[in-house]
């Protein structure tokens, strides 16, 4: 499936264009269309504080044990498994850091999302493609 690159505004143009992919997320019977950033450069997935919660998750603070780096190096974080719906694709079971802060972008990152799929950008069609691992 190609995608095209797209910006969060209408005041960007396509030099601000990023890799967003659609996504449908299931957890505790909730459902949440995101449009998550697909960034080759990071090592986790990362979900949103406010997203978990929308998603039905219970935030524990025992739980929130996972090290993170960069931007989001001084939030308290939390491992979160999700089903994860991409077009037509068979559900995937996604592991994010759910990231305690509401300004941090849905990213799908190496751990696990380039796991369960292949991703092949086209920057200069500003367009990329993914593709299921069981259909390789």
């Amino acid at each position: 499936m190609r995608i095209r690159y797209s910006t969060t505004g209408t005041s960007q143009s396509e030099f601000d264009s990023l890799p967003r992919l659609p996504i449908l997320l299931r957890h505790n019977n909730q459902n949440i269309e995101v449009a998550g950033l697909v960034d080759s450069g990071a090592t986790v997935n990362v979900l949103p504080h406010n997203v978990g919660i929308e998603l039905g998750a219970d935030w524990d603070d025992r739980k929130a044990n996972l090290r993170l780096t960069g931007h989001i190096g001084n939030f308290a974080a939390m491992p979160l498994f999700v089903m994860a719906n991409i077009g037509d694709y068979a559900p995937v079971k996604l592991a994010f850091a759910w990231v305690k802060s509401n300004d941090t972008p849905l990213i799908l990152g190496q751990m696990n999302f380039f796991m369960e799929f292949t991703v092949c950008f086209y920057r200069s069609e500003l367009e990329f493609e993914i593709t299921p691992k069981s259909s390789r």
